[in-house]
């Protein structure tokens, strides 16, 4: 009889190890996807729109850029164009095409494209949003040939060798007019994929769920180990964790901390902590108007006296936030260019530390004392009560967290603060009207300074078109000539060290004037499945984050893990620095949401293997059903 049982023993133990097996074989043929748990959603995937992280993501992995930043170190390198130079009368600027490329439905890509992203810029109003800062000295984008690509510019431009714009099918774009280009989706489908040079195209979105990316077949990069890139949303940060838990996803982005905590430890996972190219802030309402200095929106009037929001400024504890918020995984914040950038960043002079008793003293000079229902007031009965906006889904708590310890430290000093929370969309357009008078973001910062710096300039503030109102890029309405002289400098600089000066004094002069509370630099949590990828590349080199680059690095390298591999990447888990915590409840996921091919789902060799386990397993039964019969037979 022992034996017996130790023969159905090793039948079972070779029907557990056969799905895993089949799994391996099967993915032969079967395309290789890499699942993504991001917090938030694609707000457009049209890239004169979209202003969400995964918009960027989305357009960097379909729309390569000229040239683009190194993943190392943030220098320049080929993008589209394999050389550039300034002419020597430094009145132009010329690109050579890499030879032989085509967009992804088979049509050549030649200057002509380049030419009419950069001149529909030039041209456009809405356009501008998200690229007008590139092309402020751009006079015409000519195609000299189907290779060659010439930029005259009316004045010299440090930015014109890294121009972050996404260069778009001219045979695509160019039927979409200025009007019907607001309310452009841009939406792939699996019948009709987007139409993109970069490594991948999308080829489904579904709102609130996910996006669907395949690999480019004609992308110049070649051929890469991962056929299908899936960005899943998840808006519990529990259930985030536990679908990496579970291997429904591979990689997530954008942890709350405490799950993060909960990640490490676990063999199969890696825990990342990056150095954030990003800052979040409390942005004031310094008195809302259109680019031409038209008043707009209900903002409170007692936010456009600076000396107010230097008050305020003095009343929060930025390292309190940093470390009852992020748990420690960052660093206060000061200045507009975080200090990933060093040759860009400012600790500035005469710095703004937690002192609520200067706060109370700056608001009595002011002449707001404490009145008897504990807010200040002014002489004529205008109260200290400000509105305070937070993002309801932003990828973790943070926004709701930290504007919550805002208005606990303003009311320590005698101002109310009334807490919301919107949705980024929402919030998007409600600053844009002016109907605010702070709220809580975040930004995420372009190694060179030129698109954040431009966001403060008065040219940047709200517009006009056909009688409505759109949003531009100024969230706070500053509006300051000296800072657009200072800013008009920078832009045509060309020496470094004296660049460098002129940006500086412009982040002191945000910072003095008490624009934004700038709360912190939050580190970026990430963790992956080391048993299921590998290849990751940081940007930059040792301390940068996975995904949500200035560029696609990671996805240029990640490759699934083979099957020797796998074994030998259990052993270590977590980044150096980092320590282990309980683990936290998981919430559940919409089975409704997965998309077909999701790596984290049942493959067809896993199927194939539980069905020949089961074969199995009912052959051990019989055999001891025939075994125990025969006995019996003899027995009598």
């Amino acid at each position: 009889m022992s034996r017996i049982r130790l023969l159905g023993a090793a039948f079972l133990t070779i029907a557990i190890s056969l799905p895993f097996a089949g799994a391996t074989s099967a993915a032969a043929d079967e395309p290789v996807v890499l699942t993504i748990g991001v917090g938030e959603d694609l707000d457009s995937a049209n890239p004169f729109t979209g202003l969400s992280s995964l918009a960027y993501e989305t357009f960097t992995l379909q729309y390569p850029t000229l040239t683009q930043y190194a993943a190392d170190d943030f220098s320049i390198v080929p993008g589209l164009a394999e050389s550039w130079e300034e002419s020597a009368d430094k009145k132009s600027w010329t690109y050579k095409l890499r030879p032989g490329m085509k967009w992804s439905d088979d049509v050549p890509i030649t200057a002509e494209d380049v030419a009419y992203t950069f001149n529909r810029i030039i041209d456009g109003k809405y356009e501008k949003t998200n690229f007008g800062s590139y092309v402020t000295s751009m006079v015409r984008a000519e195609a000299v040939d189907e290779l060659t690509v010439k930029i005259e510019i009316s004045k010299r431009n440090p930015v014109m060798d890294h121009l972050f714009v996404f260069i778009l099918p001219k045979h695509i774009w160019e039927s979409i007019d200025g009007k019907e280009v607001r309310k452009y989706t841009n939406i792939g489908t699996p019948e009709s994929p987007t139409v993109g040079s970069g490594p991948y195209v999308m080829v489904e979105h579904r709102p609130g769920q996910f996006t669907r990316f395949q690999a480019n077949q004609n992308w110049y990069g070649g051929k890469r180990p991962v056929d299908e890139i899936i960005f899943k949303v998840f808006n519990n940060p529990d259930a985030l964790g536990q679908a990496l838990k579970s291997g429904e996803i591979d990689l997530a982005h954008g942890l709350d901390l405490g799950v993060y905590e909960s990640l490490q430890g676990i063999p199969e996972i890696t825990t990342v902590s990056s150095t954030p190219a990003s800052y979040s802030e409390v942005a004031f309402n310094t008195g809302a108007a259109l680019a031409d200095g038209t008043p707009i929106g209900d903002g409170n009037p007692l936010l456009k006296n600076k000396a107010i929001r230097q008050a305020l400024s003095w009343a929060i504890d930025r390292q309190a936030i940093v470390d009852k918020v992020l748990g420690g995984q960052g660093q206060p914040g000061t200045t507009v260019m975080p200090p990933l950038y060093p040759q860009w960043h400012l600790d500035p002079a005469n710095p703004f530390g937690y002192d609520p008793a200067k706060a109370g003293q700056l608001l009595d000079a002011a002449g707001f004392p404490v009145g008897d229902d504990g807010v200040r007031a002014d002489a004529d009965g205008n109260r200290l009560s400000l509105r305070l906006l937070y993002r309801t889904e932003s990828e973790d708590s943070s926004s709701q967290k930290s504007s919550e310890f805002v208005q606990a430290y303003f009311k320590d000093i005698g101002v109310e603060v009334k807490l919301k929370g919107v949705t980024e969309d929402a919030l998007y357009e409600i600053v844009g009207q002016g109907n605010y008078d702070m709220f809580e973001w975040s930004w995420g910062v372009e190694p060179d300074p030129n698109y954040m710096l431009s966001t403060f300039t008065c040219a940047n503030r709200s517009y006009e078109d056909g009688g409505s109102i759109y949003a531009n890029l100024s969230d706070s309405f500053y509006c300051n000539p000296e800072y657009d002289k200072l800013f008009d400098q920078q832009a045509q600089e060309t020496d470094f060290t004296a660049r460098q000066e002129i940006v500086k004094r412009m982040e002191q002069m945000l910072y003095d004037d008490a624009v934004y509370m700038i709360t912190y630099y939050a580190n970026g949590l990430e963790a992956y499945r080391n048993d299921r990828f590998t290849g990751w590349v940081k940007q930059p080199k040792d301390t940068g984050t996975l995904i949500y680059q200035w560029g696609t690095w990671s996805f240029f390298d990640v490759e699934p893990v083979s099957a020797a591999g796998a074994a030998e990447s259990a052993t270590a888990s977590t980044e150096p620095g980092a320590t282990a915590a309980p683990s936290t409840p998981a919430g559940g996921t919409d089975a409704a949401a997965q998309p077909a091919a999701a790596s984290g789902g049942i493959s067809t060799g896993l199927i194939i293997g539980l069905l020949v386990a089961l074969v199995i397993v009912i052959l051990v039964v019989l055999l001891l059903r025939m075994r125990r019969s025969s006995t019996n037979e003899d027995r009598e």
